[in-house]
């Protein structure tokens, strides 16, 4: 039987972008082992400060998966080996991980095993295209990525667009890459209940919504200038709601929030449970993400599924997302994208038009087309 074994070094306890594909894609995978006539393995690798404290465990989300193969160094170390040592590596590690036919390696890594074939997921290219969006630690993808390269078999990427980059970027050839779309962590028939616990919004106020991280490359100040002219202009009644956590270089994000004259009606709210998200992706007036790139661009499709009309960017793997079932604006006009807000919060049949475009668009799309696409491209390497 193929023996399949997927890094899930990702999954954290609140997990975003990374962490949910792995999550949701190990999930699937696992329910189709019979199915395709595989073994999946899953391989973890601890944080520094739990391998300091020697604290080896799983991560409790990893414990119904039976066949789990624990790499007991932190990233940082075995990335140090990569960089230095990377012909002695497969003789410290390979033996943990019971000799699999295919090694999946999702946290932009691929160790060098000389007994498995390589599998290598690259997200998206923001670190080649947009270095100025990037922290000191995303920088050095590229180095690392590149070296991964000499000994990754297949390449796996979530877009067509970032297909089209990799082999811009890179140099790889089209028949290496193989396309597995995401899906939202939200299935399309969910019924959104209001949690029992209390939520910090009065939903009787219309609202604007943003979810995704907090960071630079997701356009934000732009979508608050947009909102001031709105407010100013056209006496708008909406608040806007930013949903994520602080990723990097957010200073000037919360900056044009405290400069707003209207920063009483601009409400950022951290990390939130699945459900208290999707009650707010239900019940917005509209859902704004005029992000300058993405490699995917999952918060327009739980937009969709939820049944809230979008307006994203016209840029990268958005337009592949939507196709026509959202409205496409340039992320560099403000006044293009503040027009678009107006029209959707103004005009009632536009908005119905845009949620039941949204809500067939994302049937298209789930985790277990994701698991069957990922399942073919390892079985092509066998061929």
């Amino acid at each position: 039987m193929l023996k399949i074994t997927v890094d899930a070094t990702p999954i954290s306890p609140k997990p975003s972008g990374v962490g949910l594909y792995v999550a949701n894609l190990i999930h699937s995978l696992n329910s189709l082992q019979t199915q395709e006539n595989f073994q999946l393995g899953i391989t973890y690798q601890p944080g520094l400060k739990n391998w300091l404290r020697r604290s080896l465990e799983f991560p409790n989300s990893l414990t119904p998966y039976s066949h789990r193969y624990l790499l007991p160094f932190p990233v940082r170390i075995t990335n140090f080996l990569l960089d230095n040592f990377p012909k002695l590596f497969p003789l410290y590690l390979e033996h943990y991980l019971d000799n699999p036919d295919i090694i999946h390696g999702t946290n932009y890594t691929v160790y060098p095993y000389q007994n498995s074939r390589k599998v290598l997921t690259i997200y998206d290219l923001t670190f080649i295209k947009y270095p100025n969006y990037i922290d000191s630690v995303v920088k050095t993808y590229s180095h690392r990525i590149k070296k991964c390269l000499q000994w990754t078999d297949l390449i796996l990427t979530i877009s067509e667009s970032s297909k089209r980059d990799i082999i811009e970027y890179l140099n790889i050839d089209p028949n290496r890459i193989h396309v597995t779309p995401l899906a939202s962590r939200y299935h399309p028939d969910i019924r959104v209940i209001p949690p029992t616990n209390s939520i910090n919004y009065n939903f009787s106020q219309p609202y604007i919504l943003f979810v995704s991280t907090i960071e630079p490359r997701k356009n934000i100040t732009t979508l608050i200038s947009a909102f001031n002219y709105l407010k100013q202009t056209h006496k708008i009644d909406h608040q806007l709601i930013l949903i994520g956590q602080k990723g990097w270089h957010y200073q000037p994000i919360f900056t044009a929030i405290e400069n707003s004259p209207y920063k009483h009606h601009i409400h950022h709210l951290d990390y939130l449970s699945d459900e208290v998200v999707a009650l707010f992706y239900a019940k917005a007036d509209v859902f704004v993400y005029p992000s300058h790139y993405e490699g995917f661009g999952l918060p327009v499709l739980e937009a969709m599924t939820l049944g809230a009309p979008v307006i994203t960017s016209n840029t990268s793997s958005l337009p592949e997302v939507t196709g026509d079932a959202a409205l496409l604006i340039n992320p560099d006009d403000q006044m293009h994208l503040a027009e678009a807000i107006l029209k959707v919060i103004s005009d009632s049949q536009l908005r119905q038009q845009l949620i039941e475009k949204g809500k067939e668009r994302a049937k298209l799309f789930s985790w277990e087309r994701t698991a069957k696409e990922t399942i073919k491209a390892y079985k092509s390497l066998l061929t």
